[in-house]
């Protein structure tokens, strides 16, 4: 049996309003701890999460101070691959959140995206 695997790609989800980051982060770790193949794509505005400390800024919980970054480090931890395109990092050299594993291009998105065994959300 082939088994699917679940490509979230983050574009549009912005860093200046963290809760549009939760949910496609959240969803990434609930699949990942489901034992399903997960892999989350930045790009366009969703990009700059990768990027430095600005996943580190975006807090969804001003109470306790739990930043998009945590989340993150909790879907890593369930076992997420986070993937960076390479469009949205042109300006930012190297610095990119431990995380992030590659840096990709559109081509490998189209093509992921396009594979009959992979299942594509978008936000």
């Amino acid at each position: 049996m082939i088994k699917k695997k679940l490509l979230i790609i983050m574009s549009n989800s912005d860093p200046a309003q963290p809760s549009s980051c939760y949910a496609p982060l959240f969803q990434a770790t609930v699949a990942a701890a489901l034992s399903h193949d997960v892999e989350v794509v930045f790009t366009g505005l969703s990009g700059q999460l990768a990027i430095g400390d600005n996943a580190e800024k975006a807090e969804v919980n001003l109470e306790s101070h739990r930043t998009i970054h945590d989340i993150i480090k909790e879907a890593h931890q369930a076992g997420v691959a986070f993937k960076a395109c390479n469009t949205s990092l042109e300006m930012a050299g190297e610095d990119m959140i431990e995380e992030v594993e590659e840096r990709v291009g559109a081509a490998y998105v189209i093509n992921e995206a396009m594979d009959e065994n992979t299942v594509t959300f978008t936000y």
